[in-house]
């Protein structure tokens, strides 16, 4: 059995996220809020039935994971090559803060997947690295169906964009991802296919 199935989940509610601040790689915990957020995915999720749950290194993304694999009884794993998009100076500002000092530069980079924020790395590295992950799971002697990656809004929207052989051009029309909501690509003849965007539980 190949890997037919790929479900991107991003992470709950943060601290960062309730202030407006930007994360990147810093280590923000989940609210109370995205706790929940977290529990009341997982029905939905299980309807997937995914062999494993691979998640960020970022506690953000593994707390949401560890959410699923608790109830399931799925197994986890992590790695590092699926943290969000790191954000170099601009970590820790809130967008206003970043418009202050970098007048026009959040504008260019939300419409250039080829940009990087000045120390850190562009939405075409970010899925570059990502891709890695999908790809090894490919080529895994292992056998996985289905393989749900419990990662952050900026890499799932870049892997999603590259998955799809999207041109990099493009890549900017897609939209973000909600706290805790996901994104499900099926393979079929090598190709992936899109088949749900930002979809999710609410309640």
């Amino acid at each position: 059995m190949t890997l037919r199935r790929v479900v991107l989940w991003r992470h709950g509610e943060t601290d960062f996220n309730a202030a407006g601040r930007m994360q990147g790689h810093l280590d923000t915990k989940l609210t109370e809020v995205g706790w929940n957020q977290a529990r009341f995915a997982v029905p939905a999720l299980a309807r997937f039935e995914p062999d494993v749950v691979i998640a960020s290194d970022l506690r953000r993304a593994t707390d949401t994971a560890t959410v699923f694999t608790e109830s399931m009884g799925v197994p986890l794993r992590i790695d590092k090559r699926l943290r969000e998009t790191r954000l170099g100076e601009w970590q820790g500002l809130t967008g206003e803060e970043v418009d202050a000092s970098w007048p026009g530069e959040r504008d260019r980079w939300r419409f250039d997947a080829t940009w990087a924020p000045p120390g850190g790395e562009s939405r075409v590295e970010v899925a570059a690295r990502a891709a890695e992950v999908v790809s090894d799971l490919c080529d895994s002697a292992e056998e996985f169906g289905t393989v749900l990656l419990a990662a952050h809004g900026g890499l799932i929207t870049a892997l999603t964009a590259r998955l799809l052989s999207l041109p990099v051009a493009a890549w900017p029309q897609l939209g973000g991802i909600g706290n805790c909501h996901w994104v499900e690509l099926g393979r079929r003849e090598e190709i992936w296919r899109l088949h749900a965007y930002n979809a999710g539980m609410h309640g």
